[in-house]
C-alpha cells in the first residue's frame, strides 16, 4: 500500500477513540503519515499532496486538541 493510500485511508477512517491510548496512536500514525506524504511531496511538488498534508494536520489537530482537555476555568 502507497503513502497516499495510507493518508487517505487514514483521512476517511472512523474515529471513535475509547482510551486516550487510542488518541495517542491516531495522533502518532497522522504524524507520521504526515511527514512521509511531506517528502513526497518535495520530489514531486504536486499540489494535491500539499492539500492532503493540510487536511491530515486538521485532523492530528482535532486529535490533539482533544488529548489535551478541556482548560480549568478560574473560580472566585
Amino acid at each position: 500500500m502507497s503513502t497516499v493510500e495510507k493518508a487517505l485511508e487514514f483521512e476517511n477512517r472512523k474515529f471513535s477513540f475509547k482510551t486516550t491510548s487510542d488518541r495517542i496512536l491516531a495522533a502518532r500514525e497522522a504524524k507520521d503519515l504526515i511527514l512521509e506524504v511531506n517528502e513526497l511531496y518535495k520530489k514531486e511538488k504536486d499540489t494535491k499532496l500539499m492539500d492532503l498534508m493540510k487536511r491530515l494536520t486538521v485532523i492530528k489537530q482535532k486529535i490533539e486538541k482533544r488529548l489535551k482537555g478541556r482548560p480549568l476555568t478560574a473560580t472566585s
